[in-house]
């Protein structure tokens, strides 16, 4: 066993003590969902003071209720579509708290570049999963592109614990617009190539009868000669 796919045990371990305790108190998995939007208000909170660090352990510890309500939600039977909705829906909000938390704090200290640098994440951060939101209504999946919301929230812990938060905010500014691009083709390609795919495919019922009809047709020729 390689040294990274032990730590990835290790903690896989720890991940599914927490989620067995979690299914055996029956705790609703929507509450826990609910938690993780509540914990990143608070990072957004400790993001507008300043305390960067602070902010960082605490989406760690908003991260944990991300990663198990779903588990939980398949363990005790409470998989349904509105969960998978909900949890969605609020995946947003923590995102768009997160980014709040830096929009005050850059207010307060009048770096009027990194609020517009910060807006521009935000539209690039909802702008990634709208995308996919639209284009799934128009072609099968389109889960491509890289930078998906566990790689943003990687990105924006690394930048609160080492205070790179500007070099991050850059890296997702740029990379999550890029996703969007990607998913706009990929949807162009997509949906064209289905397009195509109808036109080549014609229904036996509009072609038989005519297919009967120069069959009948060439028989009579045929007995009249």
């Amino acid at each position: 066993m390689t040294f990274t796919r032990g730590i990835g045990w290790f903690f896989g371990k720890i991940i599914d003590r927490i989620v067995g305790a979690l299914a055996l108190s029956r705790i609703h998995p929507n509450v826990l969902t609910a938690l993780g939007l509540v914990i990143n208000t608070w990072a957004a909170f400790l993001f507008a003071a300043g305390s960067f660090r602070w902010a960082g352990e605490v989406v760690i510890l908003a991260g944990l209720f991300d990663m198990v309500d779903g588990r939980v939600a398949r363990e005790t039977n409470r998989v349904t579509r509105f969960g998978g909705f909900f949890d969605s829906v609020v995946d947003r909000y923590s995102d768009l708290a997160l980014f709040m938390g830096l929009l005050v704090y850059y207010a307060s200290i009048n770096r009027f570049f990194y609020i517009v640098l910060t807006a521009i994440v935000m539209t690039g951060s909802v702008m990634v999963s709208y995308t996919r939101a639209r284009a799934e209504c128009t072609i099968p999946k389109c889960k491509v592109g890289f930078l998906e919301r566990p790689e943003r929230v990687v990105l924006i812990i690394i930048g609160a614990l080492f205070d790179r938060m500007a070099p991050v905010l850059w890296v997702i500014a740029v990379l999550s617009n890029l996703t969007v691009i990607h998913r706009m083709i990929y949807t162009w390609q997509e949906a064209k190539r289905l397009e195509e795919a109808q036109l080549r495919a014609v229904p036996e019922s509009e072609t038989a009868p005519g297919v009967k009809l120069e069959i009948e047709t060439a028989a009579g020729a045929k007995g009249m000669s």
